[in-house]
């Protein structure tokens, strides 16, 4: 990898850590890169569609001039590895608030769980999180819940394409879930738990694919301090 190959256009294909945001992502393989190569202060470099802090799994990187394709690939079908706890909600959806409103799950079989599981299967209405980078009065929702103020999030259509490999251990269900771009699957866990009648909340997330490209093929060297490149 040279310089100037760097400038044409390159993707990288991170598998990004727990508790990273994808910004701490793109700007350490940035700094790398600046710092190996010598790149111009105005290097172009840019992801390709926000992972949460509390998910893992691939974050696209693109630099030079393949950041004209980001919106190409923002607009790919998503697939992610999900695992869910039902019985108890947070307000945030998922592990970055504590739990609460625990409720009784015992009457909950395996065979409610497949069904409540597959009526989310097409084109359906979804809630973000309020706890979610969407701008609200050129503020972030998630800054403005934080500070206390009531936030009302307005409906999107999305589309759920698959949900398969469905592992369920009480209190936990893990699957695997095709979708369309604009999912929070942190709302998809939550509504499954109000579908069931318990509550539900994310415990855990990685994004394993992207349109065609997939987590098998991503890498965390690059965010190694210790990882050095290799011109070829």
């Amino acid at each position: 990898m040279t310089a100037e190959q760097l400038l044409e256009g390159h993707i990288f294909l991170l598998d990004k850590p727990l508790d990273w945001t994808s910004f701490q992502a793109v700007n350490k393989l940035k700094y790398k890169l600046k710092s190996e190569f010598g790149l111009p202060k105005k290097f172009k470099i840019g992801h390709a569609g926000t992972l949460d802090p509390r998910a893992t799994g691939l974050l696209i990187v693109c630099c030079g001039k393949f950041t004209k394709i980001i919106p190409e690939i923002q607009d790919a079908p998503k697939e992610y590895w999900t695992e869910i706890k039902i019985g108890v909600q947070t307000e945030s959806y998922d592990t970055e608030k504590p739990e609460i409103i625990p409720k009784d799950i015992s009457h909950i079989s395996e065979e409610k769980i497949n069904e409540a599981l597959h009526c989310f299967l097409g084109e359906i209405e979804q809630k973000p999180p309020v706890f979610s980078a969407i701008k609200i009065d050129g503020k972030r929702a998630y800054n403005l819940a934080r500070a206390g103020t009531e936030v009302e999030m307005k409906s999107r259509k999305t589309t759920i394409f698959y949900i398969k490999d469905i592992k369920i251990d009480f209190p936990f269900i893990s699957f695997t879930v095709g979708c369309s771009k604009g999912t929070y699957i942190r709302s998809l866990a939550h509504d499954i738990g109000q579908e069931l009648g318990v509550g539900a909340y994310l415990t855990q997330l990685r994004r394993t694919k992207i349109g065609e490209y997939k987590i098998e093929d991503a890498t965390s060297a690059f965010l190694d301090n210790e990882y050095k490149f290799v011109n070829n």
